[in-house]
């Protein structure tokens, strides 16, 4: 059997998804159309047979007319019944016909960008994070010294060339501007632009010169006075160069200072060497060192009459092995000098063979 031959069509009719749906859509109306016009001409039949059509009649009809008649009507009716089960398929067909995505289009331009809506409600308040670790303040501000730059501090502010630093860390090493130890805070600025020069004062008379007098007579020499009161001359030095166990409590542990010791008369020590009396009242620089074999997250301070002085106080915030501070004092006459750790309930161990702790107090006036 050969294989069908499809004519040529042209010109090539090109149809879109829809416009064929439509079209068959079409097509079952217009058979649905045909299909009740032989309905209406099958019932026009039967009234001209039974001569029931207003206005026209025919030839009376037999019974074997009547009856041929209604099986020519069944038959019709029989065979537009197959039809309309035809067309309820064809529109099932079309209602199924699958949806084919086409290429997707050129992107098209970006519309008007549109009205800024209202601002939506401020959401509620997040909870307040945890409060950070205390950092290490700044000093009091004084001129650099390189001799007593060893008992700086961490925080410590120091001018130096008209410009002011600040320590980095505990007992600085080397100069300001130049060390690793020291942060610059304050630039020293540039010098003003010099003024102008005032004008010169007119130069006075020169008055007459007198004569000169004769020189007198050379006095005795006067009594040689009494030597004056040194007072530096009050002062102690006490160190701990044996190192072992200081017991640390919260509460503090006095540090004792039994080797070195340096006292004037008027500074003496007590049995345990942990409690120094000053006995003239005055002004005094008081300083100390602690240096431990390891790091402990301890603090250290001077007590004075039972009672540290806040600028005698190191709290570090992380584990320190070495200690340093000097502060100025106001002491009464009789008083007593502590050197203490606090803060740990623990074993603080003092280096052995140099000076594990040492505490210097010096009279200024």
């Amino acid at each position: 059997m050969s294989q069908p031959n499809l004519p040529n069509i042209t010109p090539v009719v090109t149809l879109s998804r829809d416009d064929t749906i439509n079209l068959l859509l079409s097509s079952i109306a217009m058979e649905e159309l045909g299909m009740a016009h032989i309905l209406n001409a099958e019932g026009e039949k039967i009234q001209y047979a039974l001569g029931t059509i207003p206005g026209l009649t025919g030839p009376p009809s037999s019974l074997a007319d009547i009856l041929n008649l209604n099986e020519s009507v069944r038959d019709t009716l029989d065979s537009l019944m197959k039809q309309e089960l035809l067309l309820g398929s064809k529109l099932d067909s079309i209602s199924n016909i699958p949806t084919l995505a086409g290429p997707t289009g050129a992107t098209g331009p970006t519309g008007p960008t549109g009205a800024v809506g209202p601002a939506g409600a401020t959401g509620p308040t997040g909870a307040i994070g945890p409060t950070g670790a205390t950092g290490a303040g700044l000093q009091g501000i004084v001129a650099f010294n390189p001799l007593i730059a060893p008992t700086y501090t961490t925080g410590q502010v120091v001018l130096y060339n008209g410009s002011s630093y600040v320590a980095n860390v505990n007992s600085p090493a080397g100069t300001p501007g130049a060390s690793a130890d020291y942060t610059l805070l304050a630039a020293a600025g540039i010098t003003g632009v010099t003024g102008d020069t005032g004008p010169t004062g007119s130069t006075g008379a020169t008055g007459v010169t007198g004569p000169t007098g004769s020189t007198g007579a050379t006095g005795g020499t006067g009594p040689t006075g009494s030597t004056g009161t040194s007072l530096t001359a009050t002062s102690g030095y006490a160190s701990n160069t044996g190192g072992g166990v200081v017991a640390v409590i919260n509460g503090g542990t006095a540090i004792p200072l039994p080797n070195e010791q340096n006292l004037s008369a008027d500074i003496t020590a007590n049995a345990a060497n942990t409690v120094f009396t000053v006995a003239p009242a005055g002004r005094y620089y008081i300083s100390y060192h602690i240096n431990l074999t390891a790091g402990l997250l301890v603090s250290s301070r001077i007590l004075i009459n039972g009672t540290p002085p806040a600028s005698s106080i190191i709290a570090p915030v992380a584990s320190l092995a070495n200690f340093n501070n000097s502060f100025i004092v106001t002491l009464p006459a009789g008083s007593t000098i502590q050197l203490q750790l606090f803060g740990l309930l623990g074993a603080a161990t003092l280096l052995g063979g140099s000076a594990g702790a040492a505490l210097n107090i010096i009279r200024l006036s």
